[in-house]
């Protein structure tokens, strides 16, 4: 008997799915991978927009399938059995199903006789090497990103410091739903749609996902960690850049200049066969060295507690994790770098980048300028 993969989802959020398929619809729809072949079950509504648009092998009707699987059961047959009709037609037995696949969809079939193996990511080990028109859509999510806020960044610089500290420009405050607003409509015109983005002033950035709220102020540090998807590619950006508007203190300066630093050590090291967890580790030894430790102080943790990249494609975070836990990095993977420093009587730093790994080194994506002060 064969083994098939098997996905029943919505290629919109399932980024494996779209991988597979290059098929984007928003209601679920069956998936199956058999020795090479891939096989879509699609609803009367989506089956002629299937067989013209998915790169699949074949794509068989719900609704024929479910005709079929009534003869045999002599009842009205429900969503799984149709399924079962399917898989019996191509001698399946066993299934491998991404991790995020339905438990019930996974009880009912082994209840059908399928033995059901959930398969951890990545679902397709494929993804995480990206080919070079990959990298280009990548590339393409990310000039979009760095225009969008290029001008955010240019608010903040024509804001006036008012007596308080507080930002104001146009004769309101500059909050950080303004500067998110603007972000977000600019990434609009730009065909990418910004969700989460982060725009977390002072002591609020001490919290690295922490999106940020209110006046933005003068003096302290801003970060904006900026993550969009291409809508037409699918593809994800991300870039954060952190600045001051007036003076930043002496403490910010350093923070500033050992976080460059810091993804300087990780530009270095980078490169094919390089252990993601080294990487890490060097650049958590350059901030102890420099004093700048990490631990719970105050009920907090505090100094460089996450991780210094990700894999960035379908979704804004994939494998493989630049980390402490060990992960091998290849020619084609494509990860951010983005050390960061939190400190609650600082605020947060944080300087993100985008590269791409290479035989003997790695290739930066990202263009953005790096300024403290704007």
């Amino acid at each position: 008997m064969s083994t098939a993969k098997l996905i029943i989802a919505d290629s919109e959020k399932n980024a494996n799915l779209y991988y597979a398929t290059q098929f984007l619809a928003p209601d679920a729809f069956v998936f199956i991978q058999l020795n090479g072949r891939k096989v879509l079950v699609m609803s009367d509504l989506e089956l002629d927009r299937a067989k013209s648009q998915a790169k699949v092998d074949e794509v068989l009707s719900y609704t024929k399938a479910a005709r079929q699987a009534k003869q045999r059961l002599s009842k009205e047959p429900g969503y799984l059995d149709v399924i079962d009709e399917v898989l019996r037609g191509h001698g399946v037995k066993t299934l491998e199903v991404p991790m995020d696949f339905s438990v019930a969809y996974a009880d009912g079939l082994r209840t059908r006789g399928y033995a059901v193996e959930a398969i951890p990511d990545p679902f397709y080990p494929e993804r995480m090497i990206k080919s070079a028109r990959e990298i280009k859509l990548l590339t393409q999510a990310l000039r979009a990103t760095e225009e969008a806020l290029a001008a955010a960044i240019e608010l903040i610089r024509n804001a006036e410091i008012k007596p308080d500290g507080t930002l104001w420009i146009g004769g309101k405050p500059l909050t950080a739903e303004l500067i998110r607003k603007v972000l977000h409509m600019l990434l609009m015109e730009r065909d990418c749609v910004g969700q989460h983005t982060i725009i977390a002033c002072g002591a609020q950035a001490v919290d690295p996902h922490n999106e940020g709220a209110g006046p933005l102020r003068a003096h302290e540090p801003i970060v904006m960690d900026v993550f969009p998807q291409h809508a037409t590619s699918r593809y994800f950006a991300d870039i954060t850049r952190t600045v001051v508007k007036g003076t930043a203190t002496a403490n910010v300066r350093r923070m500033f200049e050992a976080v460059l630093e810091g993804q300087s050590i990780a530009f270095r090291m980078i490169k094919d066969g390089v252990d993601g967890s080294a990487v890490h580790n060097a650049i958590l030894d350059l901030f102890t060295s420099l004093g700048f430790t990490t631990g719970e102080q105050g009920g907090r943790m505090q100094g460089f507690f996450h991780g210094t990249g990700h894999g960035v494609g379908l979704e804004i975070h994939e494998p493989p994790r630049v980390s402490p836990r060990k992960d091998i990095l290849r020619v084609g993977m494509v990860v951010t770098v983005e050390p960061g420093l939190y400190y609650a009587a600082d605020g947060g730093m944080r300087i993100e980048d985008t590269v791409v790994v290479t035989q003997d080194g790695c290739r930066i994506l990202t263009e953005a300028p790096k300024v403290l002060e704007v």
